[in-house]
């Protein structure tokens, strides 16, 4: 009896509870191989017309995805509408993910997804109807209807409400931040705490479709107070309209900051860049290093030769005008550089550092001159003292014109090499105005010219150059050697631009070269003979003969075809493609890109000594980097386009980005194995 009477009373007491509607107010599952999904709300009980949320509840299973309201190149925005007379607002996105897929790139959603929308109505049934794609290695259409109750009552914070909580923590915040687009597609972004200590990555996802290209890399150039974004814009978007959507910025330290900004129309802001003080002296440093290069240290010397023929005391005001002409020609040579290159780029060129050497028929050129050199050092005809005396054929003694002339010459050679501290001092100053832009070339053809100048005019300096003799001779002869090896890797260059058909052209106009010096020797052997007027005059004749030929084969080298380049080196070297670095970039993968040029020798001596070695080689496959080669022989207008996004103008340029999306790194110009392997460690 007393068992029923306690179970009465226990009845009692329920019944009121057992009478309400389940707290944790969450629909029947709509369930399929793919996702769930389910309908809820964030309170127990509502008032009329008392605004609360709903949501769609999409639990996906692994590998699967679904998109954001912009889905990007492909898919479809989810959608959840109720039933009259209920009435919701749209629904309240959360920050999508970047998705790859294939060569697409999407703004989609992986794992589970809450999308809320806010609603109003009477107490009562919540009828609602959600349709949503959902893709992995293909795309299924679903869809769902639900039902929720709610009955009249004081709100509440339902069992779903934290998962709200949750959605609210991942909706991208209004920006505080100032942020215009440009017609070209920088994207500007404008704050005090922007700066490069702070920010190491970003990226722009629109919140419409057409209006940027999706799968177009975002290069980020960071400067304090700020930081740009190239975009690249949909061929049919348009370039006066404000640009919205969500900015995701990410710190040292990981955390990512999701704003929503709308950026206005704007002018792209000018090239950020160090002071001008230290863009000087970094030209200058970078000149005076360029006579280590192997390019320019050949020239170098046997400009010291030369100087060691005018030792005496008696002499000195003589090497004191010589040196003086010799940095009149570096200089004019470097002036006219950066005129041509001002010239080039207004026109709509992508001229860098070296743009010269692009042209095969310049390379050809080039090389017949080193050959040219190289037989006049061997002894096989005179025009002058050596090498210093090339140009002064003009005038038919050892005047200063030679020397102005083999200053000219000695930039030309120069240009297939970079120094440290060059490359930031080129591309600062190609982005200056144009007075800035030829004083930094001029800066830097002063510091190629220092050393030979203070050789010249130093008293202590010339006590040290040996007294002329046979060893000169000598010398000469040995440095004929270097002008040979160079006119080989031109030619070798040709074949790199050209192809075969290039190199044959060139090697014929090589042995028309050839002929010619040896036709000229003949005539200036028979100089010093009486009566051998009839072969001078032959000799000299054959010489332009054979001269014209050579300059006439020129265009044919210009037309001829290139094979795949061999420059990208080893099988395992990707060729780089901004997209292709793009999408490696969102799967998180490590990349090294370098950057070179068949004709930079910089390069090549790089990618010897300090990227397709051994150590290097097991270190990136350890640490699963992928190495992408861009060769820029021909100045390719994306790679150029890479290039200055590094605020470089010219080859070799390394940037090595680490795994999970960090902000890139740019390593030395000249590159050594020792850096590369503490880069890979410490990143």
């Amino acid at each position: 009896m007393t068992r029923w009477l306690l179970l009465i009373a226990w009845l009692m007491t329920a019944a009121p509870w057992l009478a309400q509607p389940a707290v944790a107010l969450e629909s029947a599952a709509v369930r399929s191989p793919r996702a769930v999904a389910t309908l809820v709300t964030d309170t127990d009980a509502i008032q009329p017309d008392v605004p609360f949320r709903a949501a769609l509840r999409l639990r996906l299973a692994d590998g699967w995805h679904t998109y954001w309201q912009n889905p990007g190149d492909a898919g479809v925005a989810p959608d959840l509408t109720v039933a009259p007379p209920a009435t919701a607002s749209a629904i309240d996105w959360p920050t999508p993910h970047r998705v790859q897929e294939g060569p697409l790139m999407t703004y989609a959603y992986t794992g589970e997804v809450l999308l809320p929308v806010t609603v109003r109505m009477q107490p009562g049934d919540l009828r609602a109807h959600a349709e949503w794609l959902v893709c992995k290695d293909i795309c299924v259409p679903e869809s769902g209807d639900f039902t929720l109750t709610l009955a009249k009552g004081a709100p509440a914070p339902s069992a779903q409400a934290p998962l709200f909580a949750a959605h609210d923590r991942a909706v991208p915040r209004p920006s505080p931040w100032k942020a215009s687009i440009a017609p070209d597609g920088t994207l500007f972004v404008q704050g005090p705490e922007l700066t490069a200590r702070t920010v190491t990555d970003a990226w722009f996802v629109p919140d419409q479709p057409g209006r940027i290209q999706d799968d177009a890399a975002q290069p980020l150039s960071v400067r304090d107070g700020g930081f740009t974004l190239a975009l690249k814009l949909a061929p049919k978007a348009p370039v006066d309209a404000p640009l919205a959507g969500v900015l995701s910025v990410r710190d040292r330290s990981g955390q990512q900051a999701d704003v929503t900004i709308t950026a206005q129309p704007g002018a792209a802001p000018t090239p950020a860049m160090p002071r001008l003080p230290r863009v000087l002296a970094f030209a200058f440093l970078g000149g005076l290093i360029l006579n280590l290069m192997p390019c320019v240290f050949p020239i170098l010397a046997m400009k010291a030769v030369s100087l060691s023929r005018g030792a005496s005391h008696a002499a000195a005001h003589r090497r004191h005008m010589h040196a003086l002409a010799y940095a009149g020609g570096v200089l004019a040579m470097f002036v006219g550089l950066a005129l041509v290159l001002l010239a080039a780029r207004s026109a709509g060129s992508a001229a860098g550092w070296g743009f010269q050497f692009a042209s095969p028929v310049f390379v050809a050129v080039m090389a017949w001159l080193l050959l040219a050199v190289g037989l006049n050092l061997s002894g096989v005809f005179q025009v002058g003292a050596g090498l210093a005396g090339t140009g002064q054929s003009l005038t038919h003694r050892h005047d200063l014109l030679g020397s102005f002339f083999t200053g000219l010459l000695a930039v030309l050679v120069a240009t297939p090499c970079t120094a440290p501290f060059m490359g930031v001092a080129v591309a600062a100053g190609l982005a200056a105005p144009a007075l800035v832009t030829v004083l930094v070339f001029a800066v830097m053809g002063a510091g190629l010219a220092a050393p030979y100048v203070l050789l010249a005019t130093l008293p202590a300096a010339a006590r040290l150059i040996p007294r002329p003799g046979r060893w000169m001779d000598t010398l000469k002869q040995v440095l004929a050697f270097p002008m040979y090896g160079a006119a080989a890797w031109l030619l070798w260059v040709v074949s790199q631009e050209a192809g075969s058909a290039g190199v044959l052209v060139t090697a014929a106009g090589a042995v028309l070269i050839g002929f010619a010096a040896w036709a000229f020797g003949l005539a200036q052997e028979a100089s010093f003979h009486a009566g051998r007027a009839w072969t001078r005059r032959i000799g000299r004749g054959v010489a332009v003969i054979a001269l014209l030929a050579a300059a006439l084969s020129l265009p044919a080298i210009g037309t001829g075809v290139a094979e795949p380049s061999s420059v990208t080196g080893v099988k395992t070297a990707e060729a780089f493609s901004a997209d292709r670095l793009a999408a490696l970039r969102t799967e998180g993968r490590p990349v090294f890109v370098d950057v070179t040029a068949a004709w930079c020798v910089t390069c090549l001596v790089n990618e010897r000594v300090a990227i397709d070695t051994t150590a290097v080689r097991q270190a990136f496959t350890e640490a699963g980097v992928v190495l992408m080669r861009g060769d820029w022989t021909r100045q390719d207008p994306a790679i150029t386009a890479y290039l200055r996004q590094n605020g470089r103008d010219g080859v070799p340029l390394y940037v090595f980005y680490p795994a999970g999306g960090g902000q890139p790194i740019l390593l030395p110009q000249i590159l050594t194995e020792n850096e590369v392997l503490r880069v890979l460690r410490t990143s």
